[in-house]
């Protein structure tokens, strides 16, 4: 292994920070995750802790925020991260933390928080699985009219319909879709219970997790403006401070993609006193790291290789790449 490293350092510039985020970690497929690659099963999430153990030197968010630009960082810092309230985090991810003395970051989407409501994702993901795309379009033709081009797949529902829409033309898609497909989603949220309770997150804390902002609902923060920065991020902070009893003072933005991260957005959280921002493009954080532009590997390896390779040599190779090659459009994201 320590000749693999020095292999990989010969694919681009130096890394110092590593950092990778997680989901949903579940052994069973579920209608409302499949087929949006955010589900790892316990074997393989396992697998890789111990990997990361034994190859890396796990860090805290605190240990990060200290470094300041990632200089002061051990060899091999890594860090642990999940998005979204599954409660796959506090009841398996946790205690495999514990485990192998792995810290770790739990970006949290107060809205779903002991199952009240359906995440938007969770909501099209069920209704793709179950009935298909055609419930999908026509809720969307009903918002938009003739200017939506066809879904083909649930991806094109992540990727090109909720970018482009306002948080109230979301909230009339979500409905419009709940009517079509004939489902109720907060009954379906209250029979699935995917998502953490208010007083599992507060256990978080004696397993050395920090809770941190994913926006209230999940959203694109491309689309936020004015008083909406306070409905999805000064809400959410507030509520998830008050049932963690923890300081919130990290960002993790919902899609992972950089685009979202406006200057107006920037700004908010800055004045708002937050320490880091984190995306999910899997780039590697160079010698000189932003604690306001961190990159995460959004992994779906199977096996230590590939593990290995998702981790060093491809992070290296897209900053190589993003240095010749400015990308046209938001960048690919993940759910």
């Amino acid at each position: 292994m320590p000749n693999n490293f020095g292999i990989a350092r010969l694919f681009g510039p130096s890394y110092t920070l590593r950092s990778v985020v997680f989901h949903n970690i579940t052994a069973q497929s579920s209608p409302f995750t499949r087929g949006m690659w955010v589900d790892t099963t316990p074997e393989e999430f396992e697998s890789k802790l111990r990997f990361l153990a034994e190859h890396y030197t796990p860090v805290s968010l605190k240990d990060v925020i200290a470094a300041g630009d990632g200089r002061a960082m051990p060899p091999r810092a890594v860090l642990v991260t999940f998005d979204d309230a599954y409660v796959s985090v506090a009841e398996i991810a946790a205690p495999l933390c514990a485990k192998y003395n792995v810290p770790a970051v739990f970006f949290v989407n107060s809205a779903f928080l002991d199952n009240q409501e359906l995440a938007p994702d969770n909501l099209v993901c069920y209704v793709a699985n179950e009935l298909g795309m055609a419930p999908l379009n026509e809720a969307a033709r009903e918002v938009l009219g003739g200017r939506q081009p066809v879904l083909g797949c649930m991806s094109e529902v992540f990727s090109n319909l909720f970018p482009v829409l306002s948080l109230d033309r979301r909230r009339e898609f979500l409905d419009a879709l709940a009517r079509v497909a004939k489902v109720a989603p907060a009954q379906l949220a209250a029979d699935a219970k995917l998502y953490i309770t208010s007083e599992q997150l507060a256990g978080l804390t004696s397993f050395d997790f920090e809770i941190g902002n994913h926006t209230h609902t999940h959203v694109h923060c491309r689309c936020l403006r004015g008083s909406e920065f306070v409905r999805e991020l000064g809400v959410n902070k507030n509520e998830l401070e008050a049932a963690s009893g923890q300081p919130v003072r990290s960002f993790s933005l919902p899609y992972g993609s950089s685009a979202d991260l406006t200057p107006q957005l920037e700004q908010h959280l800055r004045d708002a006193g937050y320490a880091a921002v984190f995306f999910s493009e899997s780039v590697a954080n160079g010698r000189h790291a932003d604690l306001f532009h961190l990159d995460r590997v959004s992994t779906h390896a199977a096996g230590d290789e590939a593990f290995f390779l998702e981790m060093e040599v491809l992070p290296r190779l897209r900053v190589v790449r993003n240095f010749f090659v400015r990308p046209i459009g938001p960048a690919a994201t993940e759910a």
